[in-house]
């Protein structure tokens, strides 16, 4: 089971200020030298966070999986075909969401998702379609030829008690339809150190792609480091 670490979160720090730090890019290397088998980063269409740049310099220095999560446009279509990652992940994208809120609406968007897909696999990249755990979105994704499937599994994370658990039942049930259907199948979204254990466990996922929960963890386990090092700056020049 391979993990791709998404960056989305270092950019939006670093636009928050307008400033070139923190760098995604960077941040990017960090995880693969800890161990990340892919980088994940969502070129929004009003590039409230990654910017181009981010995506054309990742894919210039990434030995790993980079996929590219974005929406099913025309403009991203051709940004895709232009910088080639390795993984497209058509999500749903509204400009006011602070995040992905759900998976792909598959009924109303078919078409277009449809004809996306045959675009970027024509050109040689495998799209995956960002679902909610639906047996049937899953068959559809199937229908309309994607190459794989990522499990919304922010339901679940976001659930306690007996809610979790029901949640729990239908994102096993997604996968187990996907991989008996010939898909490749992935999850993500919510996912965190306390909860990932219980998807990491189901059988037949291909990959977890998990962004916020690690980027909160490192500012936790950089802190300490960081604010010793400023220090040792500052009294260093004191002297």
């Amino acid at each position: 089971m391979i993990l791709g670490v998404n960056v989305d979160h270092v950019a939006t720090v670093r636009e928050a200020r307008g400033e070139t730090e923190p760098d995604p890019v960077v941040a990017a290397d960090l995880a693969v030298r800890g161990g990340a088998d892919g980088i994940t980063v969502h070129l929004r269409e009003d590039r409230r966070h990654a910017q181009d740049r981010d995506l054309i310099t990742l894919r210039r220095k990434m030995s790993v999986e980079l996929n590219l999560e974005m929406a099913a446009t025309n403009e991203m279509i051709a940004i895709a075909l232009k910088v080639k990652p390795d993984l497209v992940t058509l999500v749903p994208e509204k400009r006011a969401e602070l995040t992905t809120e759900g998976g792909l609406n598959l009924k109303k968007y078919r078409k277009k998702l449809k004809s996306a897909i045959d675009a970027i696999q024509g050109k040689g990249i495998p799209v995956s379609l960002f679902i909610n755990p639906s047996v049937t979105d899953v068959e559809v994704s199937k229908e309309i030829g994607a190459s794989m499937v990522e499990i919304h599994t922010g339901l679940y994370a976001n659930a306690g008690g007996k809610k979790q658990t029901e949640e729990l039942k239908r994102v096993r049930s997604a996968i187990k339809k996907g991989v008996d259907i010939g898909l490749l199948v992935n999850a993500g979204h919510g996912l965190n150190y306390v909860n990932v254990k219980k998807i990491a466990s189901i059988k037949g996922i291909r990959g977890l792609y998990i962004g916020h929960g690690i980027i909160a963890r490192a500012v936790y386990d950089g802190m300490q480091k960081a604010v010793r090092e400023m220090k040792r700056l500052i009294k260093g020049s004191c002297k």
